[in-house]
């Protein structure tokens, strides 16, 4: 592997890497040499299983990400377990859909509390240690296509990643210059759990098809090569950056 992307020697935290993007990046950073330890409410048996088939050390932590305190303790128990921490995705969130009108409170909470307020206490516990550690590191958030468009229906996960947009800037402007780079990948209309509902909506899903230039909805997978690139020495001047993997969808 060229240099510029090895990752060999490093140790990730991966949050919700039991399925989907969380699971394809897990997998990714492991494929370019990187330790991971993946946190989450569920145990991530298929994605241990192929991280530790390559070579690589798998954690996995169990965590409620929607409980913020949880932060200081995922990154102590990584840096007991690996000596070190290089690489945080902040990749776990959910979704609730409803109209703006009937959008109720609950919902907006465990949305924001996942999506939101843990991921900056994730970074904060995170680039402590990295601060610590002396060596920096990376920082990378899930965004969203709708951390630059409204959409509908998804008043909480709207505010929660366009919220993402604007935390990875301030925390670049805080932390560039210190060593660690904080980033963001928006994806576009990808394969996975939270957009089941709308691959079922035959109306919705021929609508979206026929916006996105590549003409298909992303896999996991399509998410892998821009997380390898924010982890790695390839990315050292990249700080505040929010790189949409969208198939073109931006662009239309």
């Amino acid at each position: 592997m060229n240099s510029l992307f090895d990752l060999s020697g490093r140790t990730a935290i991966v949050t919700g890497a039991n399925t989907g993007i969380g699971q394809a990046i897990a997998i990714a950073l492991a494929e370019a040499g990187a330790d991971v330890a993946a946190v989450g409410r569920t145990t991530p048996d298929e994605t241990e299983a192929a991280i530790k088939a390559m070579g690589r050390r798998f954690l996995s932590i169990h965590a409620d990400l929607a409980v913020s305190s949880t932060a200081g303790d995922i990154v102590r128990q990584v840096v007991d377990w690996s000596g070190r921490l290089d690489i945080l995705v902040n990749n776990a969130g959910i979704i609730r859909r409803a109209s703006a009108l009937d959008f109720n409170e609950a919902d907006w909470d465990d949305v924001m509390n996942v999506n939101l307020k843990t991921t900056f206490f994730l970074c904060q516990a995170a680039a402590k240690q990295m601060f610590a550690g002396g060596s920096g590191g990376k920082i990378i958030n899930i965004a969203s296509m709708l951390s630059f468009q409204g959409g509908i229906r998804v008043a909480s996960y709207t505010a929660s990643k366009s919220g993402i947009a604007g935390l990875t800037k301030l925390l670049a402007n805080e932390w560039a210059g210190k060593g660690i780079n904080v980033n963001s990948i928006a994806p576009g209309y990808v394969a996975t759990n939270n957009t089941s509902a709308l691959r079922a909506d035959e109306s919705r899903n021929k609508e979206i098809l026929g916006r996105i230039p590549a003409g298909r909805w992303a896999k996991p997978q399509d998410m892998g090569g821009a997380a390898v690139f924010l982890a790695s020495s390839a990315a050292d001047y990249v700080h505040g950056a929010i790189i949409p993997v969208d198939g073109g969808w931006l662009a239309r």
